[in-house]
């Protein structure tokens, strides 16, 4: 096991990251099933890569992702909220229609990368080594995030978020309007995930129409693979486990792949790490369970041990 293939993993679950993140707002925060992230993560990647291909400077492009996808996160929102639509099905819709518009902007199905300039090629003329300027880049990355985001979800409107996805009707007899919440909620996730599209693209020098497909699935593994391993007590701690389960959900799908499994077989490999993820907790429970029945029957059996030797 090289030490640049470890290098790639790490850099994999460090800008999957903040893909993650974005999910982690709807997953565990407003308790709403958006499926956009399917379409909204080639959306960032579609955009920067149109612009950058066109001629646009690559930071600039990367800045512009996120915006449409918190368009396009704001559109699930408003279907949910003001047509009724079921949370599931609202994304779902969502996504479908991202499809074209990807392939409206992007004109074709792939744009290549490689002989553009990227976030990565303006790290090495700013004297970043190529080694790890890719590191460098996404470890930031997911620090910001996840820092302004422990600040927010800190803040007023964002105790109010996570109070809508807590009790919704509690909320709203407090004043709060949840429609709000949810389409600004829905809208800021979708608009990390585009971010990381957007990273994504660059970083593998090509933005491709099918990249989406199955990105949620893997967002949520990330974020429940990083909650069985650290306890998220705190919104700093909830947003670091979501941090380390993607980069721990990466290495387990390098530490698969070089077990010998096909690329095709990650699918059955997430959904493996999600179950045994899923039950940790009743796993633990039951071993818990176990051992406290053992314990007792210790204490029970005990005496009768004992007593003869106190006798004695």
């Amino acid at each position: 096991m090289s030490l640049g293939a470890l290098s790639g993993a790490l850099e994999q679950g460090l800008v999957y990251a903040v893909m993650a993140l974005g999910v982690y707002i709807t997953f565990r925060v407003l308790n709403f099933p958006d499926l956009t992230v399917d379409g909204s993560f080639p959306l960032g990647a579609a955009v920067a890569a149109k612009l950058i291909s066109t001629g646009v400077d690559p930071v600039l492009a990367t800045a512009v992702a996120p915006v449409l996808g918190f368009v396009a996160g704001t559109t699930t929102g408003v279907l949910n909220t003001k047509l009724r639509i079921s949370g599931l099905l609202a994304g779902i819709l969502t996504m479908t229609a991202l499809y074209s518009v990807n392939l409206r902007i992007m004109g074709r199905a792939n744009i290549p990368l490689l002989r553009s300039a990227t976030v990565l090629t303006t790290l090495h003329g700013l004297g970043v080594p190529g080694s790890v300027a890719a590191l460098l880049l996404f470890l930031v990355a997911a620090v910001v995030v996840k820092v302004v985001l422990d600040v927010f979800l800190r803040t007023e409107f964002g105790l109010a978020l996570r109070a809508t996805g807590d009790n919704e009707v509690m909320i709203r007899s407090l004043g709060v309007n949840t429609d709000s919440m949810k389409i600004i909620g829905l809208g800021l996730s979708n608009a990390l995930v585009a971010l990381s599209g957007a990273m994504v693209a660059q970083y593998q020098g090509f933005a491709d129409i099918g990249m989406g497909i199955g990105m949620v699935v893997a967002g949520l593994a990330s974020v429940i693979v990083g909650g069985a391993v650290i306890a998220p007590a705190t919104i700093g701690l909830a947003t670091f486990s979501v941090v380390a389960g993607s980069v721990v959900y990466r290495f387990a799908v390098f530490v698969a792949l070089r077990m010998g499994f096909a690329p095709t077989d990650l699918k059955i490999v997430t959904a493996v790490l999600v179950v045994i993820a899923l039950s940790a907790p009743a796993i633990r429970s039951s071993l818990g369970m176990e051992r406290r029945r053992a314990l007792t029957h210790g204490k029970v059996d005990a005496p009768s041990q004992n007593v003869p030797a106190r006798n004695d």
